[in-house]
């Protein structure tokens, strides 16, 4: 750990010498501003809120796992150069948390917008004090609180854009109460019984918790250790003697964790279908149904509730 962390310093420091001048670059005046934003939800959120006014240039791509990414040098002259930078937090980019911190000496902004949550609202993993569930925008009505933390971040950066972005506030805001209101009678359509989503790890908490759902991941709620023999054996035993309709896989999570499932599942005379596969830490690609935060959320729930209400009770 403390090796990274002065690897991470060392880069920062080289970014920083070559070219950082602690401000706007030379002939900014005239440029759009420009943040960075690490994952592909909080570049969707930034974009949602800049309207166009600020550029954000997106670190991860579609289907990137931030729990495991690891910066290379010209991330880390991208954040060097970004007038501010948006990270989700809580942990979610594990590997990059001490550069965060170094930008932050050196004088960048920076924003952990899933730290925008009031604590008190916060998921702790069991038999993991002090730790947070960083996966916060799984509850849409959480994912409301951070949008006007990107607000005030962007009015900082540009005041004159203030009051474009506190209307680009408001009409997201909007839409995402309509869309929270959209999955809880989405998810009423699951019969109470089958109301069980089992995934490949541990994201979808504040998920079940906000809209009805008991929660089962393989992995915790971060993908950094392999599950065990006895992980597998012991959530098979729970979807068999559940009758869980469906297990999902997740886009941004290798499917060997859930096919090994699946196979433990039959060898207990139950066939437990696949369910699909679910957005997890990143969007879709760009351009399609679930290239947005929305669109993910509806992508995502679409996929569950039509896997869970189906009749899938293939056990003796």
């Amino acid at each position: 750990m403390r090796s990274r962390a002065l690897s991470l310093a060392v880069l920062a420091a080289v970014a920083f010498a070559c070219g950082w001048q602690g401000g706007a670059p030379s002939g900014a005046a005239t440029e759009r501003l420009s943040v960075v934003a690490t994952t592909s939800i909080v570049a969707d959120l930034v974009r949602s809120v800049a309207a166009g006014r600020v550029t954000v240039d997106q670190l991860m791509g579609p289907g990137v796992d931030p729990h495991l990414y690891k910066p290379s040098a010209g991330d880390v002259r991208r954040l060097a150069s970004a007038r501010t930078i948006f990270y989700s937090g809580l942990h979610l980019e594990g590997k990059m948390s001490e550069l965060f911190a170094e930008m932050g000496r050196r004088g960048t902004p920076t924003v952990a917008v899933a730290e925008c949550v009031p604590a008190d609202r916060l998921i702790h993993p069991a038999g993991s004090p002090g730790v947070h569930d960083p996966h916060v925008w799984f509850d849409v009505s959480l994912w409301l609180e951070a949008v006007d933390c990107v607000r005030a971040a962007l009015a900082e950066l540009d005041p004159d854009g203030g009051p474009l972005f506190a209307e680009r506030a408001r009409a997201y805001r909007d839409e995402l109460l309509a869309l929270d209101r959209w999955v809880r009678n989405r998810v009423a359509e699951v019969p109470p019984e089958h109301r069980v989503l089992v995934t490949a790890h541990d994201a979808f908490a504040y998920f079940g918790r906000a809209y009805g759902l008991e929660v089962r991941g393989l992995l915790g709620v971060n993908t950094t250790a392999e599950a065990g023999t006895s992980d597998v054996q012991q959530l098979a035993d729970f979807v068999a003697e559940r009758r869980v309709p469906a297990v999902f896989v997740e886009t941004s999570v290798p499917p060997r964790f859930v096919e090994a499932l699946q196979e433990a599942v039959a060898a207990r005379g139950f066939a437990v279908s696949i369910g699909g596969a679910l957005y997890s830490d990143a969007l879709g690609n760009p351009g399609t149904p679930a290239g947005t935060y929305v669109g993910t959320v509806r992508t995502n729930v679409d996929t569950i509730v039509g896997a869970l209400t189906s009749n899938g009770d293939t056990g003796p």
